[in-house]
């Protein structure tokens, strides 16, 4: 019995340190406000999806994406380079929304096969710094701070969300390497 318990007390040690070594705590920031002065243009590939498919649907709807873009290579990239992922459309009621992954253009004129053109819209947003402990803590992250963003942060703000964009991660050089990091948009309205 002695030993049984202390095993468990040695696992869930373990567990709350590698916790806090992978994952730690998020940074609960005022979050710069912008408005953007044009629509950001991209290219990209819509899934629909829910609050519990999203951490196995990213990866998936990625991979489609770069095999597509692969095969026809997206014109008019930005230089430098930029990649988007949008949520928007949200249900409450059913915690679905669409989400659209992509890379940002500076012009459509062409589409390449199996991708479809969007755009953000020219709005204001809360831009909040996402940096996971660990490229394997992305996903409780992301998850963790539009939590505290939604139900800490907007309620105390000035401002609503708005009707046309959930919110959109924006992926850059700052995305790559041992301390990565994204800017995530979350699109206001005022109250």
């Amino acid at each position: 019995m002695k030993t049984t318990l202390i095993i468990i007390v040695l696992v869930l040690a373990t567990a709350f340190v590698l916790y806090y070594i992978l994952i730690g705590n998020i940074t609960k920031s005022e979050p710069e406000i912008v408005t953007l002065d044009k629509p950001i243009q991209f290219i990209g590939l819509m899934i629909h999806t829910s609050d519990k498919a999203i951490y196995k649907d990213v990866g998936k709807v990625a991979a489609e994406f770069n095999s597509l873009k692969e095969k026809n290579p997206i014109p008019h990239k930005k230089e430098p380079w930029a990649t988007v992922a949008v949520s928007k459309d949200y249900n409450p009621n059913k915690g679905t929304f669409n989400y659209i992954y992509g890379d940002v253009v500076t012009r459509i004129d062409s589409i390449p096969e199996g991708l479809q053109a969007y755009e953000i819209p020219a709005l204001t947003y809360a831009v909040f710094p996402i940096q996971p402990k660990s490229k394997y803590a992305w996903g409780i992250t992301m998850g963790r701070m539009k939590r505290f963003i939604f139900t800490e942060w907007m309620p105390n703000s000035g401002y609503l969300p708005s009707d046309s964009i959930g919110d959109f991660e924006w992926h850059d050089d700052r995305s790559l390497g041992k301390n990565p990091q994204i800017s995530l948009y979350v699109g206001l309205k005022a109250k």
